[in-house]
């Protein structure tokens, strides 16, 4: 029998792509502006619901790092593994989520994928079934934050894997 140790010291992997430009560098006030603006945006928002909906957006928009990230800090405020591994089929998998947190996902989805030019009522009803005025308004923009967020990560090919959770929290 293999053991998960031996597979890991025996595969040979892939090769990490490097980042196409250190941008943190190269724009350092675009990247402490969006610092800030990240800070802002999960004020008055569970930490919990809060890196849920950033895994979730960062999962729609391919960014490794982002998914590495904010998986490893949502472990760390004691996220549990089988709600992270669900988020991908969160809409198969309902009974993982309360209706606030599903209220939510669904809103990150809509505003993540803008295919129809909206979001629809209905969503956006939803969400503010649940969510105070104040606290919708952060949810909004810390999904439109992580959508930013993704769009670095993605260009620049920031390669997942390196961060620890907290790191810049």
């Amino acid at each position: 029998m293999t053991t998960t140790e031996e597979i890991t010291t025996t595969a040979e992997y892939a090769p990490e792509q490097p980042a196409r430009l250190p941008w943190a560098q190269l724009a350092p006030d675009v990247y402490k502006a969006m610092i800030r603006l990240d800070t802002a945006a999960k004020k008055g928002l569970d930490h919990r619901l809060y890196e849920l909906v950033k895994i979730r957006a960062s999962q729609i928009n391919h960014c490794a790092l982002c998914v590495d990230m904010h998986s490893k800090d949502a472990l760390a405020a004691g996220e549990s593994v089988e709600r992270i591994i669900q988020l991908s089929a969160w809409d198969e998998s309902r009974h993982f989520y309360t209706e606030k947190e599903l209220a939510a996902l669904e809103l990150t989805e809509a505003v993540t994928v803008l295919t129809d030019g909206f979001v629809p009522d209905e969503v956006y009803a939803k969400a503010a079934e649940h969510f105070e005025e104040a606290e919708l308004a952060q949810l909004i923009s810390a999904i439109a934050v992580i959508n930013a967020w993704n769009r670095f990560g993605v260009t620049f090919r920031m390669a997942p894997g390196h961060y620890e959770p907290g790191q810049h929290g």
